[in-house]
């Protein structure tokens, strides 16, 4: 592990002050950023410890949420206020990781996770562009059955590891952050870049900039929604495909609906396309198929991966399937 130097902040202006006195890294859990500090992965002069900065989580009388960007994950997923007003949340959390490991990580850090494509890992042996841009990407021709069908790029196929933000990006989560330019916010569902040319920049924010708050807008209807993720294995593993989705059926007919994929994309891919064609069509299993199908239109499978385009659309149908059948219940 490269040598480097810790500082613990003290609020946000403070941690944004000590980052700007060198190659910093802001530290939250660590669940993420120790281990590629141990594979020399990531090699930062410096950690700005900021777990001391607001972890408060409000509900609020219009239906909308502030998390603070220390929150714990547990904390979130079992707050009374998230797992009524959305639900969706707290089984995207839980079904993300272990108990220990959401213990410690914080909702900020989440929304910075690096991917766990191997090859990104492999600093010995593997070509990787998001780790030293202009190598090549080893995955491509390698072994991909974890990788990207859609978004990705020649220069990189690496998917979103995030179970928590695939239920952001469907909730219209905004993201608040601050820097020493001020303070400024963002939707969730543009925070993250897709690779393009350029995959070593994997999100909007700018060099020092800090993530001190995400905002769940208040939406009725997310109360009655569901998260499922597709695996290997039923213990802890990184999705296959995961679905975040929450509708709202009247008479039979979509009056809304909020979609989003993992583990299918370099980032938490809200499906637009699906929710455009699904609104005012009927809540049953042909529009549901059809508004899969044509989210999926454009996926570019990779030698091993293909099988993720049959599985997200089917995902996509049986959850909105159980959805649809709930909102019949009396």
């Amino acid at each position: 592990m490269t040598p480097f130097t810790y500082a613990r902040a003290q609020d946000a202006g403070d941690a944004i002050r000590l980052a700007a006195l060198g190659d910093a890294k802001y530290l939250g859990g660590g669940t993420n950023l120790i281990d590629l500090m141990r594979e020399t992965v990531e090699r930062p002069a410096a950690l700005v410890d900021v777990t001391g900065l607001s972890g408060a989580i409000e509900a609020r009388p219009d239906g909308s949420i502030l998390i603070g960007a220390a929150a714990k994950n547990t904390a979130v997923a079992e707050h009374r206020a998230v797992r009524e007003r959305f639900p969706l949340l707290s089984r995207a959390i839980v079904a993300g990781a272990s108990a220990q490991i959401r213990n410690m990580a914080t909702v900020g850090g989440n929304l910075l996770q690096r991917t766990r494509c191997t090859y990104f890992y492999d600093n010995e042996c593997s070509r990787c562009n998001k780790r030293e841009p202009g190598q090549g990407c080893d995955a491509i021709d390698g072994f991909n059955r974890m990788h990207a069908v859609l978004g990705a790029s020649n220069a990189c196929i690496a998917t979103h590891p995030s179970d928590m933000c695939v239920a952001l990006a469907a909730l219209g989560a905004i993201v608040h952050v601050q820097g020493s330019g001020g303070t400024r916010s963002l939707p969730l569902t543009e925070l993250h870049r897709l690779p393009g040319d350029h995959p070593e920049h994997e999100t909007e924010l700018a060099p020092g900039e800090l993530i001190t708050a995400i905002e769940l807008p208040a939406l009725p209807f997310a109360a009655h929604s569901a998260y499922r993720k597709v695996r290997d294995r039923s213990s802890y593993a990184f999705a296959l495909v995961s679905v975040a989705a929450a509708i709202d059926v009247q008479d039979g007919i979509v009056r809304d609906v909020r979609l989003a994929l993992g583990g299918v994309a370099h980032k938490p891919w809200r499906a637009w396309k699906a929710e455009g064609a699904l609104k005012g069509q009927p809540a049953n299993a042909d529009s549901f198929r059809a508004a899969a199908a044509l989210e999926l239109a454009d996926a570019r499978p990779q030698s091993a991966n293909g099988f993720k385009i049959g599985l997200a659309q089917r995902t996509m149908v049986a959850v909105l399937q159980g959805l649809s059948a709930k909102e019949k219940q009396p």
